[in-house]
């Protein structure tokens, strides 16, 4: 009987303890659960918090331009300090770059150019960019055949639909469907291209290489021109004299579309970025409008 009673004990006691490790590996399993959860929360709580600090980011850095008229955004950043954090926004004029969807070949070919490519390749893409375009205007319904050489003009209200050129692009990446020109190339001008500009460019907000790749400018003349456009007339004729380039390439006006760069840090060292481009309308509530957001590595 003693040696029945110490069985069933031991028994007992190997069921108790496997059920003290079972709870106990439950427990584990538990906490590793609710500290996974504890961080996926944290991590989309500073999320809000990040982009909340974006949004006040834009806000301030439009109010503080909204102000200036008729004065350049030429490359300007403001700072916001709020409870959770700080963002940081530099601004720029997309006025200043070259429009793929509306500036001259020549403007085209000057920005490969300054980007590295030699001058047959730059000529050659910026005339297949250009015979794109033709070709997607022609395509488009409603669109009017070009007319035969030496033809009279076609009289005003006749019909004929004229086709605008400002959807021809919408991002810089549609590039790479036009046949002839090469990836490395693009990548390399994309900075000084645009698809929210126009057939000019503002000479008081465009970079330095920008200006270079205007017919009759070199890098010298553009680099010494930026550095002193803040104490120039603003008077075309002049700044195009000036620059050594026609005036038709060069247009001054208030920049209605910028390309804002954020970065909001919170306090604890999170951080998270975005680049959008909006367009400044003063006199409506609110002053912008946004165009792109995109997400970007900070």
């Amino acid at each position: 009987m003693v040696v029945q009673t110490d069985t069933r004990q031991g028994i007992v006691l190997v069921t108790v303890l496997w059920m003290i490790a079972l709870l106990s590996a439950l427990a584990m399993a538990a906490a590793v659960s609710f500290r996974s959860f504890s961080g996926i929360v944290a991590l989309d709580r500073d999320r809000v918090q990040a982009d909340a600090l974006l949004t006040a980011g834009l806000e301030s850095a439009v109010g503080s331009i909204v102000g200036l008229e008729d004065t350049p955004v030429d490359e300007i950043e403001t700072t916001t300090v709020l409870s959770t954090g700080s963002v940081r926004a530099h601004l720029s004029d997309e006025g200043g770059r070259i429009d793929i969807g509306k500036a001259p070949v020549e403007m085209l070919a000057g920005a490969f150019r300054v980007a590295g490519a030699p001058a047959s390749v730059a000529d050659d893409m910026a005339q297949a960019i250009a015979q794109w375009r033709k070709d997607v205007e022609a395509a488009r319904p409603g669109a009017v055949p070009a007319p035969p050489p030496n033809s009279a003009p076609a009289p005003p209200n006749s019909g004929g639909k004229k086709v605008e050129s400002d959807q021809l692009f919408t991002d810089l990446r549609q590039l790479a469907r036009v046949p002839g020109v090469k990836p490395q190339w693009v990548a390399a001008a994309t900075p000084l291209m645009t698809v929210y500009g126009s057939e000019t460019v503002n000479p008081l907000t465009a970079p330095a290489e920008v200006l270079a790749a205007l017919p009759g400018v070199d890098m010298g003349r553009a680099t010494e021109f930026v550095q002193r456009r803040r104490e120039l007339a603003r008077d075309v004729a002049q700044l195009a004299a000036m620059l050594g380039t026609a005036k038709d390439y060069l247009a001054l006006k208030a920049p209605p579309v910028l390309s804002v760069h954020l970065v909001a840090r919170l306090v604890h060292g999170f951080t998270q970025a975005a680049r959008t481009v909006i367009v400044v309308m003063p006199k409506d509530t609110p002053p912008y409008r946004v165009l792109v957001w995109n997400p970007v590595r900070s």
